[in-house]
């Protein structure tokens, strides 16, 4: 696949739309990562499963009834490229393990720089942010103020399902 330096994307959501750009020269293994995910279209179906209002909207990893869907295995964090956590940005979610990001991101709602990458200690090493919304911050903000709950094991669900639709680069 060839990729441009700063591919955009459109997330179709159940509650509107939101443009993407991807920061391929500064974090290239997680936009191909996330490029492959969008193409194969594993992001259909799956929803924004944990919405803290004030912090970050996290999908692409569940279905509806809070299912995990099989993923390829983890790439390599690259929190340490020099971006930061700021509000609209998109970045890789992952366990504790440093190099565990598979499908998942979050947007973040405000700018979280705890996120940021300060060393390469487990502890320190941050979340990867690929990209920045440039279009849809409406959606955003429509989906960080749905009503949440806990479901299962799960916190922070949004009581109504907020579906990813589609997930298609437009340049």
């Amino acid at each position: 696949m060839t990729q441009t330096p700063h591919p955009v994307v459109r997330i179709q959501t159940s509650l509107g739309d939101i443009t993407v750009e991807l920061d391929a020269g500064k974090a290239p293994e997680t936009v191909a990562n996330f490029l492959a995910y969008s193409e194969e279209g594993h992001y259909e179906g799956t929803i924004f499963h944990r919405v803290i209002d004030g912090f970050m909207i996290q999908g692409g990893g569940m279905d509806g009834d809070l299912n995990q869907k099989k993923t390829r295995p983890p790439i390599r964090n690259e929190a340490d490229n020099g971006l930061k956590n700021l509000s609209g940005t998109i970045a890789m979610a992952r366990t504790q393990v440093v190099d565990s990001a598979t499908s998942q991101f979050f947007i973040n709602l405000a700018d979280n720089s705890f996120l940021d990458h300060r060393n390469a200690t487990s502890a320190g090493f941050g979340y990867a942010v690929f990209g920045r919304v440039i279009d849809g911050m409406e959606t955003v903000n429509a989906i960080r103020k749905v009503p949440t709950g806990r479901s299962g094991m799960h916190d922070d669900v949004p009581r109504t399902p907020v579906v990813i639709e589609k997930v298609t680069v437009v340049s």
